[in-house]
């Protein structure tokens, strides 16, 4: 009976042990989500997001992950709006001109089992999204110029929106609202927002200044609108005044008209009197001025001719002046041409004695050598023969070049082409010019013959040179121009 007792309390004690620990687990491990945030429970199984709202309630016991089947991991995101921001980002416009900017840019997250697929933790999405935010800006800066960032900065912050939407949907965020630009300044060494703020500040000047001016313009031209009806006003009523005075004044200008008739009827008899008088003097000033101008034209006349003297006498000084110098300069060209003939003789003669003596050089050096070879019979019988070697090498050149240019054909009735050619090449020798010579005489007994023979004389003087050739080489003369025109032909 004891024994049993103690049991049952030991089972009892250990049974409120475990509900007290139990307890404590549970009070420890319970896990109550806030309201703005959103905690994604993984299980070995399955990922269940708890917050208000959710299914799975709002409570969760966070069991350590190394515990076997009930261990979880918590990725905690927050439902409330929270902020990117980028503070002293350096960036570029389409002209590459530096700058800093500071946005900031407002997202929620909108899919929380996505959000925990993609990131371990909210710092990492932060940091994610900072990202995405900086590529965003720096493409969209780089597609504008600086002045329309500075002056349009809604529009690009709706392009960053735009930009960072499609981007950040994968991560199960959305953008609450468009990227603001909290501020746009130079980079360090940099001067391109001042300076666009300075050409800003000009512009609104000047446009200032255009409109003041306009105004003030408009006012002038109302007050000179009111100037001129107030004149055409004045005007108007000066007319009114002047007609009443002129018909005053017509009126007593009649009276005094018929008054100066009058004191004119009587002025004509003095005026009579006064042109009386004055033709008389003027009659006699005229007598005066005549003798007058008579004077002072004798006195020009003695002055004219004292003048045409005076430049006679210079004339006939200068022309004597220049007879001097020119005959002075002829004195001194003849004298340099004299002198320039004797220089121009004495160089000539020195040149024709240096002529002579190198044309007589060689002819002292000839005539020696022709002594010397007169006195040695060999050594003459050796030019000889060097002599006509080189005008038989001479002869065939020209007659090769004539053949190579005469319109020649060689029909070879007996042996070959070699014996064909050796038959012509007898044209060229003593026995063929005879041959030829007897030829063109025939010839000329005959009509025909002498027409051709007139016809071909011209082509027979041309190859008068390589004729003269050909008769050195054979020793007739004859025969050789023959020959030569025959070649040339």
């Amino acid at each position: 009976m004891n024994n049993l007792n103690i049991l049952e309390l030991g089972l009892i004690a250990a049974a409120a042990l475990l509900l007290i620990a139990i307890f404590i687990i549970a009070v420890t491990l319970r896990r109550v989500v806030p309201t703005n945030m959103v905690h994604i429970v993984q299980t070995s199984h399955s990922s269940t997001p708890y917050g208000r709202g959710k299914p799975a309630g709002n409570t969760y016991y966070a069991w350590p992950s190394w515990v076997p089947k009930l261990g979880i991991t918590v990725t905690e995101f927050p439902e409330s709006i929270f902020q990117v921001a980028l503070n002293n980002y350096e960036a570029y416009d389409k002209e590459r001109l530096p700058f800093v900017i500071d946005a900031v840019a407002f997202f929620r997250v909108d899919n929380a089992e996505t959000a925990a697929q993609r990131v371990a933790t909210f710092d990492a999405l932060h940091t994610d999204l900072k990202a995405v935010l900086q590529g965003a800006v720096r493409r969209v800066l780089a597609t504008n110029a600086l002045e329309d960032i500075m002056q349009s900065r809604a529009e690009l912050g709706a392009q960053f929106t735009a930009e960072v939407q499609e981007q950040i949907s994968q991560w199960g965020v959305l953008p609450v609202k468009t990227i603001e630009f909290m501020d746009l300044r130079d980079a360090n060494g940099s001067n391109v927002i001042n300076n666009v703020m300075a050409k800003e500040k000009s512009r609104i000047d000047m446009e200032s200044r255009v409109k003041v001016a306009e105004n003030q313009r408009q006012a002038e031209l109302a007050e000179i609108d009111a100037k001129r009806t107030v004149e055409v006003q004045r005007q108007d009523a000066a007319q009114q005044i002047g007609l009443r005075t002129a018909e005053k004044e017509k009126q007593v200008g009649i009276a005094n008209e018929q008054a100066q008739q009058e004191i004119k009827a009587a002025a004509k008899t003095t005026t009579e009197r006064d042109m009386d008088v004055k033709k008389v003097q003027e009659v006699r000033g005229a007598e005066i001025a005549r003798d007058v101008a008579a004077v002072r034209a004798e006195q020009e006349k003695q002055v004219a001719v004292v003048n045409a003297d005076a430049q006679k006498q210079v004339q006939v000084i200068n022309a004597d002046a220049q007879k001097q110098a020119v005959t002075t300069k002829a004195e001194g060209d003849l004298a340099a041409a004299l002198k320039e003939a004797d220089g121009i003789r004495a160089r000539g003669e020195a040149a024709a004695a240096a002529e002579q003596a190198m044309l007589m050089a060689p002819v002292t050096t000839q005539i020696q050598l022709a002594k010397e070879i007169g006195a040695n019979a060999g050594y003459q019988q050796y030019l000889i023969t060097i002599k006509q070697v080189e005008v038989g090498r001479d002869v065939g050149l020209e007659m090769a070049r004539a053949m190579q240019h005469a319109d020649l054909k060689v029909i070879a009735n007996a042996g070959d082409m070699q014996q064909g050619v050796a038959s012509l090449g007898d044209l060229f020798t003593p026995a063929g010019g005879t041959k030829l010579t007897g030829m063109l005489a025939a010839l000329s007994q005959t009509p025909e013959g002498r027409q051709f023979l007139d016809h071909v004389t011209p082509l027979l003087a041309k190859g008068a040179t390589t004729g003269a050739l050909v008769g050195a080489a054979s020793g007739s003369a004859t025969a050789g121009a023959v020959a030569g025109g025959a070649a040339q032909k």
